[in-house]
């Protein structure tokens, strides 16, 4: 177990995210996520039911704007900390890939999206990484919320960023206290404690108002000699609305295992044990919103010259039946899909056929609905976020 700690730990580099991660994932290996204009649907859509969310997260460095019969709910990924020498700056939208670009260009056409869409929830996600030029790794979330002056300022930003874009909400990405990848400082003794402090004052500066979320791990805080990491899920729950469960990228193809199977024993772990988790500590099922994956995931890197994850509009291109790949292999056990290579396991993803299973179970245990990485992964046509859209609206 400690080893497939160690392996996931590695491989989270950055947010749920397949487009980002050093084996760029994506249209012409792009990770542009397709047309710039919002297709045509040929799917029928299921009327929207009040308090069912179908969430999805839309990158800075995509170019589709989302057709939002579809969503209920857009996180922005994403807004970056700006912390100096341990002290918090302030933050700024990613997408400043020089002085020349402008990060808000992207986000004002996903803002503007509220004047078609009233009823259309939008939150800005916060992540632990530094992408843009003029940034640097400074502390990120781990200094900022070491002080209670750090944690006010940041909360008070972030209620002023609310106000001057009319959006909903904040997101935190902060994957995760305890723990360091892609370079951001970590503090085992007070990284959990100080996450929970952070949501607090964000809570009590955001008031009711607005909307606060994390991405939450597949399981609650752990502790071991060197200290603590993940989440305090139960002291957490007062202040969150709901909770983004990442049960995805669980483990890699490269270990014969699946990314996100709904019940599979002999799996490093699953949907259910995640879900089985946040009902153990105390949070209702219904602030729970389960991650699906638009990428099948084969590895953590791309050490064997394949791709380590894959966009579901690139299956075509990148898993051709000629080099010996076949998709849509299906584990009755874990109810999920797998692509093989020459017979053998290879890749774990989600399909229209998963995405309803588990909309089926969610609605059961009463959860709020269904959250996926990321909308520009999809094929053209629409065909898993119509899925998602469909079955979370099932009545």
């Amino acid at each position: 177990m400690k080893k497939y700690l160690m392996i996931f730990a590695a491989a989270l580099t950055a947010l749920v995210s397949c487009s980002k991660d050093n084996y760029i994932a994506g249209p012409g290996g792009s990770g542009s996520g397709g047309s710039s204009s919002e297709e045509e649907q040929t799917t029928e859509i299921a009327d929207k039911i009040d308090g069912r969310v179908a969430l999805a997260y839309c990158t800075y460095y995509g170019t589709r704007i989302p057709d939002c019969r579809y969503i209920t709910n857009i996180n922005y990924g994403f807004a970056e900390l700006y912390v100096v020498n341990g002290v918090y700056k302030g933050f700024k939208l990613q997408g400043a890939y020089d002085k020349n670009t402008n990060p808000e260009t992207r986000f004002s056409k996903i803002v503007a999206l509220k004047k078609q869409y009233p009823d259309l929830k939008i939150s800005i996600s916060f992540t632990h990484t530094v992408a843009n030029y003029d940034n640097s790794q400074g502390g990120g979330f781990s200094a900022m919320a070491k002080t209670e002056e750090g944690r006010k300022a940041f909360a008070k930003d972030c209620l002023a960023f609310l106000n001057k874009w009319g959006i909903d909400g904040i997101d935190i990405d902060w994957e995760f206290p305890g723990l360091s990848w892609s370079g951001h400082a970590c503090d085992t003794e007070v990284d959990v404690e100080n996450f929970t402090l952070l949501m607090k004052q964000l809570r009590e500066t955001l008031g009711s108002r607005y909307l606060l979320t994390y991405a939450g791990y597949v399981m609650d805080k752990k502790s071991d000699s060197s200290g603590n990491r993940y989440i305090d899920i139960k002291a957490v729950e007062p202040y969150v609305d709901f909770v983004n469960i990442m049960t995805y990228d669980i483990a890699s193809g490269a270990e014969g295992q699946h990314q996100s199977p709904l019940k599979k024993a002999s799996n490093y772990w699953d949907c259910d044990r995640a879900v089985k988790a946040y009902l153990n500590a105390g949070v209702p099922a219904s602030k729970l919103v389960l991650g699906i994956p638009f990428y099948a995931r084969h590895a953590w890197d791309n050490s064997d010259g394949y791709k380590g994850c894959v966009d579901y509009d690139d299956f075509g291109t990148e898993f051709p039946t000629s080099k010996g790949f076949k998709i849509d292999n299906w584990d009755s056990e874990g109810q999920v899909p797998y692509v093989t290579k020459d017979g053998k396991y290879w890749a774990g993803y989600d399909n229209v056929r998963s995405i309803g299973i588990k909309a089926d179970w969610i609605r059961e245990k009463g959860m709020m609905g269904l959250m996926y990485w990321d909308y520009g992964a999809d094929d053209s046509q629409g065909t898993l976020r119509n899925a998602v859209w469909n079955s979370v609206m099932k009545k």
